[in-house]
Parts: C-alpha cells; structure tokens; sequence
C-alpha cells in the first residue's frame, strides 16, 4: 500500500484506496452516509458492546457510600418489616396493654377489701359499744330493783332514800340515752348501708377475680 494513498472501507468490501483528496472527500461524505444508515440500522439491536457500555452507566447512576461516611451501606438502607413481624409487633403492644389492665384490677380488688375490712370493723365496734351499753342498762335496772327492795325492808330515812333514788334514776335515764342512739332510726340506716357497701364490695371482688381468671 502506497504513503500517499486514502483507503477506504464500505461494508464488506475490502480496503480499496481513493483517488486524490478530492476523492478521499467524495468518498468520505458518502462513507458519513453510509455510517449514518449502519447506525440505524442497527439501533434497535443489542450488542454485547452496548449491553456493557449500558451497564456501566446504570453502576455510575447508583450512590455508593461518601467517603467521610465509614459505615456500610446496609446502614443506608431502610429495613421493610414482614407481615409476620408487624403481627407480633402489635401482639405484644395488646399484651402490655393487657398487662397493664390486670394491674389495674389487682389494685381496685385490694382497695376494694381493704374498704370491706374497714366497714366490717366498724359494724363490729357499733355492735360491741350497743351490747356494752344494753349491760350497763340491765345491771342499773337490777341495782334499782333491788335498792327499792332495800328500802322495803330496811327502812331507811326518807331523804336518803329520796337522794339515792335521783341518782340512780339521773344514771339510768343517761344509759337509756345512750343506748338510744344505737336504737334510733339513723344507726340502722347506717348499718344497713355499711352491710350494703359490704355486698356491693363482695361482688366486685368476686367480678374482679373472675376477670382475671379469663384473662390468664
């Protein structure tokens, strides 16, 4: 092949050389055709050079990890959570809510029998007080009785007899007093309403220590 020689190459022809420059333009216009018609041709196919040239742009167009950053990639990456995790998830959020429910109970059923304890102290203290006061009663009747059984027999003056009469009487009448304000409508009441709080307790505990039954 001469120095001074242009060759060129159409399609599968061999390298033929072109005449002079002027050819070497005339052969070059028609071989930027000709270029151009291969190219689309053939644009809609892939070739294995394409496929890789593609490739490396797709790699480049992905972030990696910045350089001041040391940690790994899996430390960008946003976790997605299964079915089957947020399902557990929300079955412990029920169990603690359920935990929290049962303490809750336990508390009232322990406030609920330290109020039932108190009341029952106190309708036994009302009791004991009314049955002290119903002795003290009976034993001034009897002394009474029998002073006037003295007076009978032993004759005693009439101002000593007066004297000690007032005072057994001023005694008395402060017992009956007493003891009438055990007997009174208002007391009654009250210990029929502390009984009733009794029952209505009884029934919320036995409510509560059901609930909690179920639920273990």
């Amino acid at each position: 092949m001469l120095p001074d020689e242009i060759l060129y190459r159409c399609g599968d022809f061999n390298w033929v050389p072109l005449l002079g420059i002027w050819g070497a333009v005339t052969y070059a216009l028609l071989l930027n055709q000709t270029r151009r018609m291969e190219r689309l041709a053939i644009g809609p196919m892939m070739t294995p050079e394409y496929i890789e040239w593609w490739g490396g742009k797709i790699n480049d167009n992905i972030p990696g990890p910045s350089q001041g950053d040391g940690q790994p990639i899996e430390k960008h990456l946003r976790v997605v959570p299964s079915e089957l995790e947020i399902i557990m998830q929300d079955l412990k959020k029920i169990n603690s809510e359920l935990e929290k429910k049962i303490e809750q109970m336990e508390e009232e059923k322990m406030n609920l029998r330290l109020d039932m304890d108190v009341q029952k102290l106190e309708i036994e203290k009302l009791r004991k007080e009314k049955n002290k006061a119903e002795k003290h009663l009976d034993s001034l009747k009897t002394d009474y009785k029998k002073l006037r059984l003295s007076m009978r027999t032993t004759g005693l003056g009439k101002t000593s007899v007066q004297n000690e009469k007032r005072e057994l009487r001023a005694r008395v009448a402060e017992l009956e007093r007493f003891l009438h304000q055990y007997r009174n409508r208002n007391s009654v009441r009250e210990m029929k309403a502390s009984l009733s709080n009794i029952e209505e307790m009884k029934r919320r505990i036995k409510e509560l220590e059901m609930a909690l039954q179920d639920g273990e």
